[in-house]
């Protein structure tokens, strides 16, 4: 029956008359080998995602397993299956996981991760399995370098019948076959907040001697100009602009000799940088030192973004203010948007727990539905009315005082932070109270496994950044069901309604009980982004109690900025991915296509 199925995938034409018999293949496959029987909601999850969806589930109700349906559907079409998860810890762990299920049903896996060396061998058979499991960032690099080896000119069509007439051989020697199907695990994230930055290799250059000289006199320019006299910090785009007083200074300071002739424009595009630098990205928020280097941090999920560097000499202001070695410059080789990526692929599906606020600019951009996958079982989840307060100091005293009484009745507590430095903060304060607590953020990322392992016991406290991709092993004993589950504590509204439902709906899986709430304060990092007459307006109108709390009425303010956040990146995603299309059809004109040949609907 196997080799008839295959026989019959070969059809694109045959695939909606073929999927039931594939679907039931695989449903034997897992209960074969994992001895896991599918539930009828995961059953309709997968034949989401093989239609061309992104199936929303909640947390816990087996999306892992639920993928090997669609994913094998269009493994047996032959022209392999890309698996897109966050991290390369979740690749590999699902990669493992899921082989036998696949070997069962006669189909190869392979695992990028960020140490294979481009064109390496282990890349290369990667690639050549049926399913290939990876990151989004290894997959797009590829692609990228692969069209820098081909070359502009190159045809798409051309690629692809040199490619199944004999892949990774002959005088094209790419590294990838064409793109044909990807299935997107926490699609959103990807999808969405990923988004925002486009995929660039650059090309190293060396920082010259003149203008490290030139940064370390701007470093210290910076540390006597004053803000909103010299300067101003426009919070909304993360950018600092000189005031023509601040010019005045620049023009009038004293420079050394050694310092080298530049022309007066430059001069004061290096200060604006080196103001961003200093007061638009923050360590342990935006960034990590790691043994001397600038470690980006992704705003969504508190992972490093590894190999990624700020363009136009910014990496370069930051790592003079942290007085690290200066890395080489990047000067773009190839770009190319997310947005553009993805729908370079014939067929796209994915799976998240939070789609649905997204579904709108997932049709505009990707063509993509949103299905909504009812739960197994009745979510008991209790959501406790948010609590505001004037001050973080206020805030902090409060969440240790509950989490103080609930880990004496036994229950199990998880609290979500935006950054490594709030969750480092607000370790600090329970810590003061007596609270033990495991820390999971992008400074402990190696032991994530155990962390999350033990977030089910009884009186477990777990602080994490974002839990997008976390959290699939919390199992809660039967001592903490009974005290009331797990409970969550979100200790600020983040800048999209999405994260704040993946750390919500880590309470009450499967039936659990369990419960949450926000704890929010004037002075959250939210608010930052706004003009500080907004928040002083705030303050000037709060009237909090004694413990420094306000009326929950107030908790509508900070879902009003979250709105306007996502409408502002909403908009510059949309204008990225315009700006983009404008230009591949100017290269289009010039003869240089393979860019613009998507795959169109059928």
């Amino acid at each position: 029956m196997l080799e008839h199925v295959r026989e019959e995938m070969q059809d694109v034409n045959k695939i909606d008359v073929v999927r039931p018999e594939v679907f039931s293949l695989v449903y034997l496959a897992i209960k074969r080998v994992l001895g896991i029987s599918l539930f009828p909601v995961q059953i309709a999850g997968g034949y989401s995602i093989s239609t061309g969806s992104i199936a929303e589930m909640a947390t816990g109700e087996g999306k892992t397993v639920t993928a090997v349906q669609a994913a094998a559907m269009w493994g047996l079409m032959g022209h392999g299956c890309h698996v897109i998860t966050t991290n390369d810890y979740l690749a590999q762990r699902d990669a493992e996981e899921l082989r036998d299920v696949y070997l069962y049903l006669g189909l190869s896996v392979g695992c990028l991760t960020a140490e294979m060396e481009p064109y390496s061998e282990p890349r290369q058979l990667a690639y050549q399995s049926d399913i290939t499991y990876g990151t989004a960032k290894e997959f797009g690099f590829d692609f990228l370098r692969d069209r820098m080896k081909l070359g502009p000119e190159t045809e798409l069509s051309t690629i692809r019948r040199d490619l199944h007439s004999g892949y990774g051989s002959g005088k094209l020697c790419v590294v990838q076959r064409p793109l044909f199907a990807c299935l997107v695990d926490e699609a959103d994230s990807i999808l969405i907040d990923d988004a925002r930055t486009p995929l660039i290799i650059g090309q190293a250059k060396e920082v010259s001697k003149e203008t490290r000289h030139l940064l370390a006199w701007c470093l210290e320019q910076v540390r006597v100009l004053e803000r909103d006299v010299d300067y101003i910090i426009d919070t909304r785009f993360r950018q600092a602009y000189i005031t023509e007083v601040g010019e005045r200074k620049i023009v009038l300071a004293p420079k050394p000799m050694w310092l080298p002739p530049t022309h007066l424009d430059r001069l004061l595009t290096w200060v604006e940088r080196m103001l961003t630098a200093c007061f638009c990205y923050h360590r342990d928020q935006h960034y990590e030192v790691k043994k001397d280097e600038i470690v980006l941090t992704d705003a969504s999920t508190g992972r490093p973004l590894e190999g990624r560097k700020l363009q136009q000499g910014l990496h370069q202001c930051i790592e003079m203010k942290e007085h690290v070695v200066l890395s080489p410059e990047t000067k773009t080789a190839a770009k190319i948007t997310v947005q553009s990526f993805f729908r370079q692929y014939r067929y796209v599906g994915g799976m998240t727990g939070t789609a649905w606020n997204a579904r709108r600019e997932l049709r505009r951009i990707y063509r993509l539905k949103t299905q909504t996958i009812p739960t197994n079982r009745k979510n008991r989840r209790e959501t406790l009315p948010p609590r505001v307060f004037v001050s973080l100091k206020a805030k902090y005293v409060a969440i240790a005082t509950d989490v103080k009484e609930r880990v004496a009745n036994g229950q199990a507590v998880l609290i979500g932070t935006p950054s490594i430095m709030a969750s480092e903060m607000l370790a600090e304060a329970l810590h003061a109270q007596g609270v033990w607590l495991r820390i999971l953020n992008a400074r402990h990322e190696s032991i994530e496994a155990e962390i999350v392992s033990q977030a089910g016991r009884p009186k477990s406290v777990t602080i994490a950044t974002n839990m997008a991709g976390r959290g699939t092993d919390i199992k809660l004993t039967p001592e903490v069901r009974e005290a009331g589950g797990l409970h969550v504590i979100a200790t600020e509204v983040h800048a999209s309604a999405r994260i704040d439902r993946q750390l919500v709906g880590r309470s009450a899986r499967q039936g659990d009980p369990g419960s949450c709430q926000f704890y929010v304060s004037l002075e959250d990092e939210l608010f930052d982004q706004r003009p500080v007459e907004v928040r002083l307006r705030l303050l000037r109108s709060a009237r909090p109690d004694q413990n420094g709390e306000l009326s929950p009425s107030y908790f509508n303010a900070f879902k009003r900025e979250q709105r306007r956040i996502e409408r502002r990146d909403y908009k510059q995603r949309g204008r990225m991915f315009k700006h983009e299309q404008e230009q591949l059809k100017s290269y289009k004109r010039l003869g240089w296509s393979f860019t613009l040949e998507h795959y169109e609907d059928d």
